[in-house]
């Protein structure tokens, strides 16, 4: 029974910290409170509680790490934009820009190299947002 409280004391600041620690050691106090079930005694409740947190954080706490800092795969807002084709309604050049089609928005764009100049109704990639305006090659 006083597994099961552990459990649920370290449980509590789980959830209020956020530190996956206590997850961790929450799980060790049910081990134990299974290791009693079964008739344990408390040398083996405790070695089987140690183990048991040891044993998650030395797997689980650097798997954490690693997808901690990786960054997220799924874009949005204007990096969601970026890579995307978008059609040209009004010319696009570098000096004055123009209009173009993306994600279903009329967007102002602007070539990124100020030599070239699309034509309505062509294709071209967007490269950056700067503010509102979309940069094209």
């Amino acid at each position: 029974m006083w597994w099961l409280i552990a459990a649920v004391g370290l449980g509590i600041p789980l959830v209020v910290t956020a530190m996956p620690e206590f997850g961790m050691f929450a799980v060790g106090a049910v081990a134990g409170a299974v290791t009693a079930a079964l008739g344990g005694g408390t040398v083996p409740q405790v070695l089987v509680f140690v183990a048991v947190s040891v044993a998650l954080i030395a797997v689980v706490r650097p798997i954490a790490n690693r997808h901690r800092g990786q960054s997220p795969r799924l874009a949005s807002g204007i990096d969601a934009l970026k890579g995307r084709t978008a059609t040209v309604l009004e010319r696009v050049d570098g000096g004055d820009g123009g209009r173009i089609k993306l994600a279903g928005e009329i967007w102002s764009a602007r070539a990124l190299d100020g030599d070239h100049v699309y034509e309505p109704g062509q294709q071209v990639d967007v490269v950056e947002i700067d503010g509102a305006t979309a940069l094209v090659i």
